[in-house]
């Protein structure tokens, strides 16, 4: 009526609306303002105490949850400032109840956040401490996905929302569902079975009875992910590995031992051959993989038919690095035998021909 008057008496209303605007959205805008760059503050401090007074390689609990606290107070007093200045608008019930629930979400997502990444910190934590633990994404994926399920909840019973109910289509739905991912299911389930029976762990080199070899680089909630000596990714389903015979080179050590055969001719010297062939074999090892401090050792075998057969055992830190490992020995003790006058036979055979006369 006021605006209508007032129009009729010929002055502006769209101004007068602007400035009733301005003057009513004024001080719930600074408070706002002020609460959110309260919190940018009390975050920014948060960062600096976690690195002062925790240092960037200590591996423990506390930084894990100072961690998992970055940002929550930009949310929250966000969240307060919002809340006091939808107290000083004055707007209707409805619009006041709507952000409420709004805030209420907003609050608990931030709670449940750091509940988990504390959670999925914690795992990490653990796996790091025990070697015999793989650090997968499918554990942090199951944290994640049952902390984030149980913030849901609460959320849908603040709303008004039974649970029962929900939870009763949850099981009838989940059978449904269990009968079409099967496959999804049984992969789920080997996937946390070779993470508890510790059969390996990320950075193992495995070779399956299939054929399939790599070093592990990750185990999700379906898929194990192989990287072969090529470089190249190779994919494979939990259930197959579960199920397969495998071989894991880093198990019980990861130290592997590397059989090279040899041969020398019969007037060779066996003690100079020995005493040759080990000064290399510990030069190449040294040179190539300097992280063992296991010695090689020679051991003579067979009389073969044109040499004295025997095996050099080489060792490596890795298993991947044998393929070096046998290059560069094969190739030193050539040139060392060369220079010894040690012979490595050709084979020899003699065909007698007994129609000759």
């Amino acid at each position: 009526m006021i605006n209508s008057f007032l129009g009729q008496m010929g002055f502006d209303t769209s101004l007068l609306s602007i400035a009733y605007l301005s003057e009513h959205l004024f001080w719930p805008l600074c408070t706002i303002l002020a609460a959110l760059t309260v919190g940018i503050m009390l975050n920014r401090l948060l960062m600096k105490r976690i690195r002062q007074t925790i240092d960037p390689d200590e591996s423990s609990l506390k930084r894990v949850f100072l961690h998992a606290l970055i940002g929550v107070p930009i949310s929250w007093c966000l969240c307060v400032g919002i809340y006091w200045g939808i107290g000083m608008t004055g707007f209707s019930e409805t619009i006041t109840k709507f952000l409420s629930y709004v805030l209420f979400t907003v609050i608990i997502y931030t709670i449940t956040r750091v509940v988990a990444r504390t959670l999925a910190g914690f795992v990490d934590l653990h796996t790091a401490r025990d070697p015999s633990l793989p650090k997968t994404s499918l554990l942090t994926n199951i944290i994640y996905v049952v902390v984030y399920a149980m913030g849901a909840l609460i959320i849908l019973q603040y709303y008004g929302i039974s649970i029962a109910p929900v939870l009763t289509a949850l099981g009838v739905g989940g059978m449904a569902v269990a009968l079409g991912l099967q496959d999804t299911l049984a992969n789920i389930i080997s996937g946390l079975y070779l993470i508890v029976s510790k059969q390996l762990r990320i950075g193992d080199y495995i070779k399956l009875s299939t054929g399939e070899e790599g070093k592990v680089a990750d185990i999700t909630w379906r898929f194990t992910t192989l990287i072969s000596v090529l470089g190249n990714a190779v994919v494979i389903p939990n259930q197959k590995i579960s199920t397969a015979i495998l071989t894991n080179f880093d198990m019980p050590r990861r130290d592997i031992t590397i059989k090279i055969p040899v041969g020398v001719s019969y007037d060779s010297d066996l003690d100079k051959v020995e005493r040759v062939t080990l000064e290399v074999a510990e030069a190449t090892m040294e040179r190539v993989d300097h992280e063992i401090d296991i010695p090689p050792t020679v051991r003579f075998h067979t009389f073969g038919d044109s040499s004295i057969d025997f095996n050099v055992f080489l060792h490596s830190s890795k298993f991947e690095n044998q393929y070096e490992l046998k290059h560069q020995f094969i190739k030193s003790l050539t040139r060392r035998y060369r220079e010894e006058g040690i012979e490595i036979p050709y084979p020899i055979r003699t065909i007698n021909n007994i129609n000759e006369k």
